[in-house]
């Protein structure tokens, strides 16, 4: 997407930011660690696909982290998250009206609150996965960060549709 600069009047293109939170756990039988994601549904973006538990735009004057925070709580009703930055993503897909962003991915491993569906009109179900047997499908770009996550080898800047 391009915008005018106020100031020039040349032509700009815009990064639109995003926070994703993976809450993860150990898996009550003990074989490993676990993820909870959603499964989207008419959001108008990879309906029917597995995702973040918690995710969306950082707004104006807002920092990465309080994003993730304020989406937690709106989405899933947990606070007090201890989040850890895992990845940036440079992430671009050319068919699509904003087609440049910057993700920004935390895991947590403890906060207060049960998570549960707060916005049943955009999450069909949300459900602890192994990292190790995720579901079908995921949103191919959570699905790098995961992979990453799984394997212990997740880069701090990761790019995706380049």
């Amino acid at each position: 997407m391009t915008v005018l600069d106020p100031a020039t009047g040349a032509s700009r293109f815009v990064v639109v930011p995003a926070s994703y939170v993976f809450l993860l756990r150990e898996a009550p039988d003990g074989t490993g660690t676990e993820v909870l994601l959603q499964l989207r549904r008419h959001t108008g973006y990879m309906d029917g696909h597995w995702a973040a538990a918690a995710a969306g735009h950082v707004e104006r004057g807002e920092t990465a982290e309080a994003a993730a925070r304020r989406e937690a709580l709106e989405e899933i009703a947990v606070a007090d998250l201890d989040l850890v930055f895992a990845t940036a993503m440079q992430r671009t897909a050319h068919d699509l009206p904003i087609d440049e962003r910057i993700d920004f991915f935390f895991t947590a491993r403890s906060w207060s609150g049960e998570p549960r569906i707060v916005e049943p009109a955009k999450c069909a179900d949300l459900r602890w996965f192994p990292l190790s047997a995720l579901p079908t499908p995921v949103v191919p770009h959570e699905a790098v960060v995961l992979a990453g996550l799984r394997s212990g080898a997740l880069p701090t800047l990761t790019h995706h549709g380049f």
